[in-house]
């Protein structure tokens, strides 16, 4: 996948440590990707979805007040067809068997355990971008 394709993307960022915001919208960056937005919890990260309308959510799990879990249910309860199907990709430092299957449970695009390299972060958005024939 070129980084001409990666540079279409527009990637919401929902974390709520900036440190590792940074290391994520470096990765991206590397990857060619120029549109990249940010949110701090699951709440905020439902409104800057709402208006930023991102291809894909890099979504972490543990943060508050309103955790990844929460926020997949409020996305994927959307009114809106659009909002509801929005590609989110939980970036998380649990792998806990529990956890993934909860995140199964809510139709998750993908599951990527912190830390994650260039490589990692680069074949999930290529499989992410294959299940989108809009995005060709």
């Amino acid at each position: 996948m070129s980084s001409f394709m990666y540079g279409r993307l527009r990637i919401l960022i929902v974390e709520d440590e900036g440190y590792t915001r940074r290391v994520i919208r470096g990765l991206l960056r590397q990857s060619g990707v120029r549109e990249i937005a940010e949110a701090e919890d699951g709440g905020k990260g439902f409104l800057e979805l709402l208006q930023f309308r991102p291809h894909l959510v890099f979504c972490d799990i543990h943060m508050e007040p309103v955790d990844g879990l929460e926020f997949v249910r409020i996305v994927r309860a959307a009114e809106s067809k659009v909002i509801a199907e929005t590609r989110i990709i939980f970036l998380t430092a649990d792998a806990q068997r529990d956890t993934v299957m909860s995140a199964k449970e809510l139709n998750i695009d993908g599951y990527l355990v912190k830390p994650v390299s260039l490589n990692r972060l680069q074949a999930k958005l290529h499989e992410t971008i294959l299940l989108n024939p809009e995005l060709h």
